[in-house]
């Protein structure tokens, strides 16, 4: 073996492992987790004392840095939240992509993978000064290249990405979606939607979603919230589950609250995905990182295996790329090595309501490709 993580809780809900054991590593992928393995001749680390999971996976991030103007630095990124594969979700359109790629994914030494923009540019307009909804110009939306360059590009680009709501499409309803709907067909992928406020209402979103289909911010607050003002979950909702739509958090500036979140949890709807939409709007607050957003389900009463879970395996699945989000020998070798720190935090959500929780996920080390990544 060429690297062992030494007496480290691992819990990797791909395998029902939650237990003290070492993990190792050979030629990038892992090896074999066993309560005790032979380092003889291999660069040992010792985690006692912490929890290794497998590499996070953040399902919702904007990291084409300098090409637009929401991009952040993903390694950066990456060194204090303990993800090893962020996904960029529409950043970036078949109008340029291929700079996306060449810049960023190809020199970048986390794994991106990316959701392709339906609109020409992808989220070209969207800054502290400047806020334009790239599909609330129909002009924009270029399904015929868009196919081509998901086509072309398979070994990143993992499915399509809209945006419908009345920031990011005005008064155009659910007709991008429509013909996001087409892309995603054509290429055998499934979509990303994004939703903010109405038009169009959540229902009309989910109900077109297919099978494997992700909605983001999808515990964003009212108007357009899951769930009723009575507390229950809409039955449009419960319905696009049933078929499998997955339900995907999306954190960002204004998608996520802590009262919806309470309500959905309590009627025994937890998300499939945690992401944060970590952007460079919200990075410095309110959705800061992937372990913040993991924190707060934690502290909302979702277990610490199945916060896990929706970082790794669950994003995995969303992904269809198994071989991410698992220590089972033969995965990518990539892990995360985190704390869970008992005391006061302050957490607060989009809304501006804040949450006093006692425990906080932290970061202590990055392991990628089967070498110790970060820190130093």
């Amino acid at each position: 073996m060429d690297f062992v993580l030494k007496g480290g809780r691992v819990i990797d809900p791909s395998q029902g492992i939650d237990a003290v054991m070492d993990v190792g590593f050979t030629a990038g992928k892992v090896a074999a987790v066993a309560r005790s393995l032979d380092a003889a001749g291999a660069e040992v680390r010792d985690v006692s004392g912490l929890i290794v999971s497998p590499g996070l996976i953040d399902l919702h991030t904007h990291v084409y840095w300098g090409g637009t103007s929401l991009g952040i630095d993903a390694e950066d990124f990456c060194r204090t939240s303990g993800v090893t594969t962020a996904v960029d979700t529409g950043s970036a359109g078949p109008g340029n992509f291929a700079g996306f790629r060449k810049h960023v994914i190809e020199r970048s030494q986390v794994r991106i993978l990316a959701y392709l923009h339906v609109s020409h540019a992808g989220i070209y307009g969207f800054s502290n000064t400047v806020m334009v909804g790239e599909s609330e110009d129909l002009r924009l939306m270029d399904p015929v290249t868009a196919a081509e360059v998901a086509d072309r590009n398979r070994d990143l680009i993992v499915g399509i990405k809209v945006r419908v709501g009345r920031h990011a499409s005005g008064d155009q309803g659910v007709a991008p979606l429509d013909i996001a709907l087409q892309v995603a067909d054509e290429v055998g992928m499934p979509l990303m939607c994004h939703i903010d406020e109405p038009p169009p209402s959540y229902e009309d979103v989910v109900n077109k979603l297919r099978p494997g289909d992700v909605l983001t911010h999808a515990f964003r607050p009212f108007p357009n919230a899951p769930c009723t003002a009575q507390g229950t979950v809409r039955p449009a909702v419960l319905a696009a589950r049933k078929r499998g739509v997955l339900f995907d958090i999306g954190h960002g500036m204004g998608s996520f609250s802590f009262k919806t979140a309470r309500a959905m949890l309590a009627n025994g709807f937890p998300p499939d995905t945690i992401s944060s939409d970590v952007h460079a709007l919200c990075i410095n607050g309110p959705a800061f990182d992937q372990v913040t957003t993991m924190s707060k389900f934690l502290c909302l009463g979702m277990s610490l295996a199945d916060v896990i879970k929706a970082s790794t395996s669950d994003a995995a699945f969303a992904l269809k790329r198994p071989e991410l989000g698992s220590l089972k020998p033969g995965s990518v070798g990539d892990a995360t090595i985190l704390s869970v720190d008992s005391g006061t935090f302050d957490y607060v959500d989009v809304t501006g309501e804040h949450l006093t929780g006692n425990s906080r996920i932290h970061s202590r080390g990055v392991v990628i490709a089967g070498k110790w990544w970060w820190p130093d």
